[in-house]
């Protein structure tokens, strides 16, 4: 395939039904599309629909940039005070992902792809704190019989909590890189993405070399 880059419109827009709350008031959802659209080189701001992808070459026309997906289990984030369950009045924060959206380039046999995430963290009966770090995944995986993960990276950013309690947020992953699958396999991949608070532990530290 050479060094021949092909792009990918943007996904729709994702959402999960958590209520009205969720969604950003009109003056947030446009800066929080314009920064999509400035990352992700445009598109439409004011549809779901996925913008009709670019003309690609007889070599490369089979090749897709695979769907964003929310792990099942993953889409919500929620933190409790000190030594309670994150249930009702204990509750100090739940962020949610409202949308997502994918961008990819073919080089020279690897997929490098930006994967963005948007969401909202809204404070609980408790109280959230004024800085709160939500962390997320995002894998790449080969689905079908014998599901297999090609790459996965832990994210984290952070949210200024404000009065009014419900914050935007947003991140891309820009360093998602996995080799070109064939034509054959291109419809088996997924981007997943979720809430992982293990993103929030510290690396382990690498082992030194034992002493010879």
């Amino acid at each position: 395939m050479g060094d021949r880059v092909i792009r990918f419109a943007l996904a729709a827009a994702v959402t999960i039904g958590l209520g009205a709350t969720l969604l950003p008031s009109v003056g947030s959802a446009q800066s929080l599309s314009d920064r999509f659209k400035s990352l992700f080189g445009g598109g439409s701001s004011d549809s779901d629909k996925p913008a009709a992808p670019k003309q690609l070459n007889d070599a490369d026309a089979e090749l897709t940039c695979p769907p964003v997906q929310i792990r099942a289990g993953a889409s919500t984030y929620s933190v409790a005070a000190n030594g309670k369950e994150a249930v009702g009045n204990d509750v100090k924060f739940l962020a949610s992902i409202t949308r997502t959206a994918r961008q990819c380039g073919l080089n020279s046999g690897q997929i490098t792809a930006k994967i963005g995430i948007q969401g909202r963290v809204i404070a609980g009966p408790s109280g959230a704190p004024p800085t709160v770090q939500v962390p997320l995944r995002v894998a790449v995986v080969k689905g079908g019989i014998g599901e297999r993960t090609v790459m996965t990276k832990a994210y984290t950013t952070t949210v200024q909590m404000d009065e009014s309690g419900s914050v935007p947020f947003s991140l891309v992953a820009e360093d998602v890189v996995y080799p070109a699958p064939t034509a054959a396999e291109n419809d088996d991949y997924i981007f997943y993405i979720g809430f992982d608070p293990q993103a929030l532990k510290p690396e382990p530290k690498p082992r030194a070399p034992k002493k010879k």
